[in-house]
């Protein structure tokens, strides 16, 4: 597996507070759910301290009126603060559960979306493993930080700071040495937070790692299987799981030191408290009610701050999760419209751009020629691919490219359709240069059908109708019937609404690929690409496409990837590609002429074309 895909962002070694404020105001777009969970937290704080003052009342009270102290209203008391006490932890509940649903809600959507507008070469160095955890499990754990988390620190620090007042305003000086154990609590937790962040960090990215091996896995468990790699996959597997492994045993021990020392200085601080507050006490220095509460804070002293420390590390486990989600939800696209074309997008559809139609620029509806001037292109990791290409199409040409792997050719219509920008020089469209054109405008106007069409889980129907959902069923079959798909799904069980499966894992190859041909021409493209459309597909079924090609060609600007050379003979212009440069160019009749390149090809393929159908006992036509 390609390191390349194990990608990982760099992070800091501490806690990073401006990470967290921008997760946080994702959250102050709930206003509504965050300001009553604050009040909530509040409450919650303030009636476990009347607990233990109203325990002091009462014990004084017992102590200095025996039984004629006034039970009815120290009850009254208690229950009062019970009332409130349920009424809060219902309210919390209620509301921090949503506000985490809401928030997991709305980062899920504006990843999603952030996705949508990406370049390719994006996705070139990220796994669909690695993306698949951040829209969930990453999402899910900073919505839970956010939501219960923000609950927990708000009453922890109110609680905690009640507290300190309190032991303040009973006996300063008591207060002041159960206070004193604060100070290498904090150290305890400075170092420990760093430590757990680290192990928290690795845990993380092992998770992502084993997530996208187990997405690339079963993609290619066809592969794996006649190939007999199991053994070899599972040792690999392996070894990640083990670095998982390893990294969560880290973090659990330093888990299990971190909680008790803290559980062990806040019973310190107890002792302290009924050391001296014992012989105050016996010296008549101290009521026994004053006792019992500084003992009862002393020990609930560091219950809130266990509470912060166990949240604190969350946070620390988290950030790392919420530094992927950020980093994502503010990558910039490296191609996207410049600020002069939004600001003509913004003028012409008097409304927002995001909530836009896709508008048209300057009021160019067609596009009647493509060029490339001077053009350079590289990807981000390897050798430039083209250099100084120049081409120029004009709209109703059929431009066939075809010449050795690697030769640059699907890197052209990549080009074309703006999945990827030159390096240098230009690419135009009638005229101007393609990126002073909306982006939207342009890829609406693209027709593509790959080598492997993906077919998404529907109907058939709904698979020709994905690119233009406002066409009528007449205009879904008209377009199957174009490109000779009519017949076959007229003859499946429910026509065109039969499902196709998951992938279009229903249909034959062949099936796939008429079914995508029918797709791309409903949308009505005026550039059209074929990237080996027919390449994998068996004879008859290309023979269906051929039949429908010059339909699907008329009056377009077309694109021909082709290994198989009889899909291209009626091409208008034959380039032969080789090292990013066009090495010959003319009709199928004159390149033969030449005896070059193309004609090595021609008479290879047909040569073994013919061979083939001898030994098949069938004609054969090249």
């Amino acid at each position: 597996m390609s390191a390349q895909f194990h990608q990982e962002d760099e992070f800091h070694d501490r806690l990073d507070t401006g990470l967290w404020w921008k997760i946080f105001r994702r959250a102050l777009r709930f206003k509504h759910l965050l300001f009553p969970l604050f009040f909530t937290a509040v409450v919650l704080a303030v009636c476990d301290a009347l607990y233990v003052q109203i325990t002091r009342w009462v014990i004084d009270g017992v102590v200095h009126q025996g039984a004629a102290a006034p039970f009815a209203r120290y009850l009254a008391g208690y229950g009062a603060v019970t009332f409130v006490l349920c009424a809060s932890v219902w309210s919390f509940i209620n509301l921090a559960g949503s506000l985490s649903n809401h928030l997991a809600h709305d980062i899920r959507r504006d990843s999603f979306e952030k996705l949508q507008q990406l370049e390719f070469a994006f996705f070139d160095t990220r796994p669909v493993g690695w993306l698949i955890s951040r829209l969930t499990s990453d999402c899910d754990r900073l919505a839970r930080v956010i939501g219960w988390g923000f609950l927990d620190i708000t009453w922890g620090f109110t609680f905690v700071l009640m507290i300190a007042v309190s032991l303040l305003y009973m006996n300063w000086r008591l207060g002041l040495i159960v206070l004193a154990v604060v100070p290498p609590l904090a150290l305890i937790s400075k170092y420990f937070q760093r430590k757990m962040l680290l192990s928290s960090r690795e845990i993380r990215k092992f998770n992502s790692q084993i997530t996208a091996s187990y997405n690339e896995s079963i993609q290619g468990v066809r592969t794996t299987k006649t190939l007999v790699r199991e053994p070899e996959n599972l040792v690999e597997f392996q070894q990640l799981s083990t670095q998982m492994f390893a990294a969560s045993v880290l973090n659990a021990r330093q888990t299990s030191i971190y909680f008790p020392l803290v559980t062990t200085l806040g019973s310190f601080a107890a002792g302290l408290a009924l050391w001296r507050g014992g012989y105050l006490t016996g010296s008549h220095a101290m009521s026994l009610g004053t006792l019992v509460a500084f003992v009862n804070f002393a020990g609930q002293f560091f219950n809130p701050i266990n509470q912060l420390a166990q949240r604190l590390t969350e946070m620390q486990g988290a950030q790392a999760a919420g530094e992927r989600v950020m980093s994502l939800l503010e990558t910039v696209p490296a191609i996207k419209d410049s600020a002069a074309v939004l600001a003509r997008i913004t003028a012409q559809s008097k409304i927002e751009i995001r909530d836009s139609k896709i508008a048209q620029d300057g009021g160019v509806a067609n596009i009647t020629g493509i060029e490339f001037r001077d053009v350079t292109f590289r990807y981000e990791t390897g050798p430039v691919v083209l250099q100084d290409f120049n081409l120029t199409v004009r709209a109703g040409e059929t431009i066939a490219l075809v010449g050795p792997s690697g030769g640059g050719k699907s890197t052209i219509v990549s080009l074309v359709c703006r999945f990827y920008e030159p390096v240098a020089g230009q690419v135009l469209l009638n005229g101007t240069d393609y990126r002073e054109r909306p982006l939207a405008w342009l890829q609406s106007s693209l027709g593509i059908v790959l080598q492997t069409p993906h077919l998404f889980k529907g109907t058939v129907r709904e698979n020709i109708r994905y690119g233009r959902l406002d066409a009528t069923d007449a205009e879904v079959e008209a377009a199957a019937k174009l490109v000779n798909a009519h017949e076959f799904i007229s003859q499946m069980e429910k026509g065109y609404d039969t499902p196709v499966g998951e992938g279009g894992n229903r249909l034959s190859s062949g099936q796939r690929q008429l079914l995508s041909f029918a797709r791309a021409l409903l949308a009505n493209p005026q550039i059209f690409v074929m990237d080996e459309a027919t390449s994998s597909i068996d004879t008859e079924t290309e023979q269906l496409i051929q039949r429908g090609l010059e339909t699907i060609f008329a009056g377009r600007i077309s694109f021909v990837i082709a290994h198989r050379l009889s899909t291209i003979r009626r091409a208008d212009r034959i380039l032969v590609i080789t090292g990013g440069r066009i090495e010959e160019s003319g009709t199928h009749a004159e390149l033969l002429q030449q005896r070059g390149h193309y004609y090595d090809l021609y008479t290879s393929q047909f040569r073994r074309e013919r061979e083939e159908a001898v030994l098949e006992g069938t004609p054969g036509a090249a």
